[in-house]
């Protein structure tokens, strides 16, 4: 766990240095909100420009973000993941974001506990298959 949450650090830091008026304050998060958030899924840092979730899913639809890049860090479980390719029946959810009921082409990995993966804005993603049943990670979102 600490070693996670030193590449955690340091991806997020990397990040950080590129990325302009961001962060705007020190936060800090403890173990146990960090632990609980985990359970149910969303927020543990929002900053302008950055968002820092925990999630623990299963599969769903496609997506596609056009301002936001991502990097997942997985904590726990394994998923088949499919990047880049085309949605399959798009549709606009929200502003600047698109969702389908799948990616037609693509790249496939499979993703398990400790592995990192970074989703450019404008990329189709997503969580095809999961063997587990739900996948635990940490999403780093930074905005362009």
């Amino acid at each position: 766990m600490k070693l996670l949450l030193a590449l955690t650090t340091s991806v997020t830091m990397a990040v950080l240095l590129t990325a302009a008026g961001v962060p705007t304050a020190v936060t800090y998060v403890p173990h146990d909100k960090v632990a609980a958030m985990m359970v149910k899924g969303g927020a543990i840092i929002e900053d302008p420009g950055l968002r820092v979730l925990a999630q623990r899913r299963g599969t769903g639809e496609a997506e596609v973000h056009q301002k936001t890049n991502h990097v997942f860090i997985v904590v726990d479980g394994e998923a088949t993941f499919v990047t880049g390719g085309s949605l399959v029946n798009a549709k606009q959810t929200a502003p600047d974001q698109l969702r389908g009921s799948s990616i037609q082409g693509g790249e496939t990995r499979h993703l398990t506990k400790g592995d990192v993966i970074t989703i450019p804005a404008k990329t189709p993603h997503w969580f095809k298959e999961i063997p587990t049943k739900t996948i635990a990670y940490y999403a780093v979102n930074i905005e362009n």
